[in-house]
């Protein structure tokens, strides 16, 4: 069995880095993702987006952004965690971790660290070829994840 490594994903509402939704990948490759029920503090700012959601979906859908933390925490605590946009996805995490007083117990890394042998933005390349080939949307936290998990197994493969 494929161990593979824990990549994350973060959909925020534009500039804000508001947390809208949340995938990452569990060792074994399946994918964990939800929506974030955003907390009341965060919704203060006018110039607020929420990205394609609206607030309703938003609270009635989501989980609370502490049930994230504890279920992220679960998963891959002490962990480093690939990314495919490390500043915003740690942008977003930090507003949940600190909304809560938490401290972070991951860390962000490009995903594309974990290829060496690739040149500068062959990993890029190769993952928008992917949400090409695949019918996927980049925006997409569970798809985002889907992508670097597919793009992982085949750099693998070709390695071996």
């Amino acid at each position: 069995m494929t161990n593979y490594p824990g990549f994350i994903a973060i959909e925020t509402g534009g500039d804000n880095s508001l947390p809208l939704a949340i995938a990452w990948a569990l060792p074994n490759g399946q994918i964990k993702n939800t929506l974030i029920q955003p907390d009341d503090e965060w919704l203060k700012d006018e110039l607020l987006s929420l990205g394609g959601y609206d607030l309703d979906e938003l609270r009635h859908l989501g989980i609370s952004p502490l049930d994230v933390i504890r279920e992220l925490e679960n998963d891959h605590f002490s962990e480093t965690l690939y990314t495919a946009g490390v500043q915003d996805d740690e942008a977003a995490l930090s507003l949940m971790f600190d909304d809560f007083g938490v401290d972070p117990f991951v860390e962000l890394a490009p995903a594309a660290n974990l290829y060496p042998e690739l040149d500068a933005g062959e990993w890029s390349r190769a993952r928008s070829e992917l949400f090409g080939e695949m019918g996927l949307e980049p925006m997409r936290p569970e798809h985002e994840v889907q992508v670097m998990l597919y793009l992982h197994q085949r750099l693998v493969q070709q390695d071996e």
